[in-house]
């Protein structure tokens, strides 16, 4: 039976609905999936982004912690560096305190006198030498020769052996000096200093480790006494 216009037509009107509503739900699948997809991919992304910043600040901090350190020793090296060199000002100071109180000796010329006389003998017996030059201060000069005078006899009588002592009165120890005495072998290559300068070095030299545990307190890092 043939179809009227009218039929025709509702059918094509209903074709074309049929058409729309399939092409409206395929671009709404579409839409879905390109906002799924889109959403999947903007989480990917911002996860990503969200590490490397966390990253960042984490090496950022560490840089900062490492920064911290280095700051805190060199300021910890800076502190043990002006606490060594306030000790060592100390020492200083209480050495040449000991210079000046050493210096008085002289005044008194029977005790520096008596000084000498021992200071004079050591060195021959240290020199252990036939002949000996004997160096001291200007002002020291005629008591030197009087130590040596006193020396000479002593030293012969111990050792047994004959000894020529000669003070010298072309160069001498500085007038400023402390004082004692210089002893010299013929050809000059064996010295002995009895000055008393040298004896107060070598005997803060000797008890620096007493002295240093006097001022400051045994030291906490030493773990050898020998």
């Amino acid at each position: 039976m043939a179809l009227s216009d009218l039929d025709v037509q509702k059918q094509i009107k209903h074709m074309m609905a049929f058409i729309e509503q399939e092409a409206n739900e395929k671009a709404e699948e579409i839409d879905a999936k390109a906002e799924e997809e889109f959403n999947i991919e903007k989480g990917r992304l911002v996860q990503t982004q969200r590490l490397k910043i966390m990253e960042y600040y984490e090496k950022k901090e560490k840089q900062i912690e490492q920064q911290k350190k280095i700051q805190m020793s060199a300021v910890r090296n800076q502190a043990r560096l002006e606490v060594l060199k306030a000790r060592d000002d100390l020492i200083s100071d209480l050495l040449n305190d000991a210079k000046q109180r050493l210096s008085r000796i002289v005044i008194d010329l029977d005790i520096y006198q008596d000084l000498l006389d021992k200071l004079v003998l050591q060195c021959l017996f240290r020199m252990l030498e036939p002949w000996v030059l004997v160096r001291c201060r200007p002002q020291d000069v005629l008591l030197i020769e009087s130590a040596v005078q006193k020396a000479i006899p002593d030293y012969m009588m111990v050792s047994k052996k004959n000894v020529e002592v000669c003070v010298d009165q072309e160069v001498y120890l500085p007038v400023n000096s402390t004082g004692g005495v210089e002893a010299y072998s013929n050809n000059q290559k064996i010295m002995i200093s009895n000055t008393l300068d040298s004896r107060l070095d070598l005997l803060a030299q000797q008890r620096m480790p007493e002295i240093r545990k006097a001022l400051f307190g045994a030291n906490a890092n030493r773990k050898f006494f020998i």
